[in-house]
């Protein structure tokens, strides 16, 4: 059983970061490609980062430069640090592991950006 546990979601003021968290258990960690996605009210989940078992990332646009996404393979856990942060960021982010054709996901941390 692959559990997925993030952590590190609140509120923040425009400008401000926040750093998440995604710690895995039950799983090879090491052989997962792992993603963040955020879903904001009303609207689709979408992709905001991404990493390989190799560690090359890739990022929505809208996130490029003020976002980066890591892992520590030997902690079991991903990042995302989220820097120059927007009120359109508002949205409950949620971790993502894949392999072969297993799809696992986090119960998603809340992240609200507002004055």
């Amino acid at each position: 059983q692959v559990q997925l546990v993030e952590s590190g979601g609140g509120l923040v003021q425009p400008g401000g970061s926040l750093r998440l968290s995604c710690a895995a258990s039950g799983a090879i960690f090491r052989r997962f490609d792992m993603g963040w996605y955020r879903q904001a009210p009303g609207k689709q989940r979408q992709l905001v980062a991404a990493i390989t078992t190799g560690g090359s990332t890739n990022y929505a646009d809208s996130v490029k430069v003020r976002f980066t996404m890591s892992r520590d393979n030997a902690k079991n856990t991903v990042y995302l640090q989220m820097n120059g942060l927007k009120p359109e960021d508002t949205a409950v982010y949620y971790c993502n592991g894949k392999i072969l054709w297993n799809d696992y996901w986090g119960q998603g941390t809340q992240v609200t950006v507002s004055s």
